[in-house]
């Protein structure tokens, strides 16, 4: 009871402060305020989705989403943090560093050694989910334009790798060819996904300004998008050994981290300069950099990459999770049309998934399990969905509150079904046969 009350008592003082604006006209002192408030909830959000068995990132949103509609109550408090230009700016640099990051947890030998099913798995797992998007916007949007109707197709197509993989990674299924196949598909999924964000991204952009956009055109903007990947990987294979080995020769504290980053926002603006997201080129450098590459670094006694990265993320990331839940208006949820179509879109994010299984090549392998293991969008979901509040179209953003708000809907019940009902399964494919770790499709 007494820690309810401190809890209270010090949501209510910060939000006071926030409201007075405190700093005294410095700007900066305002926005320490808010990260305070951000990190406190965001963290204590995280733990009881944690202890509810549940991603910390559904914690960490859903207290964004209290945070966001305490007006509904009278407070006033956080709303000027929903287009706070300096929050939001941290949470793009938290974007970049969570792609960054799955980037890292693979490598290019693992996508190129999964074999035919994880592609085709992926394939599927784009192919469908976008057509099933596109026409759940023209039927429950019909006023919307095809824009509008061909960005929800787009963000049905990201997959939460970070999620699946725990699940595996705690009932030690990573290794089986299940996880092989599930894993490598998800990572093959966001490369793909990207890749349909950027080429959509360019024609909504393009139509805002009035130009017409060919086939041509639009297959141009996707082969910019292979071609930036495929150089990315291509120099960053050959340069990145030669760069590593003669940072290795400075002895200062922080060059292994400080270059990761480099790489990290060095290829994120690269990518911007071409007409990209950034996060593509997050996601590219994460991508080329294997853990050789720092081995000598990690041999004199430094910390991973990885454990370098850790409490940036641990920053910056919260951020971005919270800053979308206080975007999300729960007043769109009176209009049926928004429960309804958070209702269809979440049944099509299920279908399109589950309908990814049906490239699984090879004897033996639990389709099922495949297909729920594609299901969660999680975090790439509202990376997607926040690239659509930004884009524009005839001066509106693409996404609107209301269809933002269904979208939210969407990554949070695909993202909390996920986890049970996946490891429900292998449970019992494990009890049938117990899982296989010769990778072979």
């Amino acid at each position: 009871m007494i820690r309810r009350k401190w809890l209270v008592l010090s949501l209510a003082g910060f939000g006071s402060l926030l409201f007075l604006g405190a700093g005294g006209g410095d700007p900066s002192a305002a926005v320490a305020l808010a990260l305070a408030v951000i990190l406190l909830l965001a963290k204590l959000g995280g733990e009881l989705a944690v202890r509810f068995k549940q991603p910390a990132v559904l914690g960490e949103l859903l207290a964004g989403v209290i945070l966001g509609n305490l007006h509904l109550l009278g407070l006033l408090w956080f709303e000027p943090l929903k287009g706070d230009p300096f929050i939001d700016l941290l949470a793009q640099l938290g974007v970049m560093l969570l792609l960054f990051e799955v980037g890292l947890e693979s490598t290019v030998r693992q996508m190129a050694s999964v074999g035919v099913s994880a592609s085709m798995v992926a394939l599927l797992g784009v192919v469908m989910p976008m057509l099933l998007g596109w026409g759940v916007g023209t039927v429950m949007l019909p006023e919307s334009s095809i824009y509008v109707h061909l960005f929800l197709g787009a963000t049905l197509c990201a997959t939460s790798v970070g999620i699946t993989a725990r699940v595996l990674q705690e009932l030690g299924w990573s290794k089986s060819r299940e996880g092989r196949i599930i894993l490598g598909a998800a990572v093959i999924d966001d490369v793909l996904g990207l890749i349909v964000l950027a080429s959509v991204s360019g024609l909504i952009t393009a139509a805002n300004l009035g130009q017409e956009m060919s086939v041509v055109q639009i297959g141009w903007i996707a082969a910019k998008s292979f071609l930036f990947l495929g150089l990315s990987l291509a120099v960053g294979i050959w340069l990145t050994p030669k760069v590593f080995k003669a940072a290795f020769r400075l002895e200062g504290r922080g060059v292994l981290l400080a270059l990761g980053m480099a790489f990290c926002f060095g290829f994120a603006w690269a990518a911007g300069a071409i007409g990209l997201a950034p996060i593509v080129g997050a996601f590219a450098a994460g991508l080329i950099l294997e853990d050789s590459h720092y081995e000598k670094f990690i041999q004199r006694g430094e910390r991973s990459l990885e454990d370098l990265l850790h409490p940036l993320s641990a920053f910056l990331v919260p951020v971005f999770f919270v800053l979308m839940g206080l975007r999300t208006d729960l007043r769109a949820f009176l209009d049926l049309r928004v429960l309804g179509l958070a209702a269809v879109l979440t049944v099509a994010a299920v279908i399109g998934k589950q309908a990814c299984s049906l490239g699984v090549a090879g004897r033996g392998i639990d389709r099922l399990s495949v297909g729920l293991g594609m299901i969660p969008r999680g975090e790439v979901g509202l990376i997607f969905a926040n690239q659509g509040l930004m884009l524009r179209y005839h001066g509106e953003p693409v996404i609107t509150t209301a269809v933002f708000s269904a979208i939210v809907v969407m990554v949070i019940l695909t993202t909390l079904v996920t986890p049970p009902v996946l490891a429900a399964r292998l449970r019992r494919v494990r009890a049938a046969s117990p899982p296989s770790a010769d990778g072979s499709d």
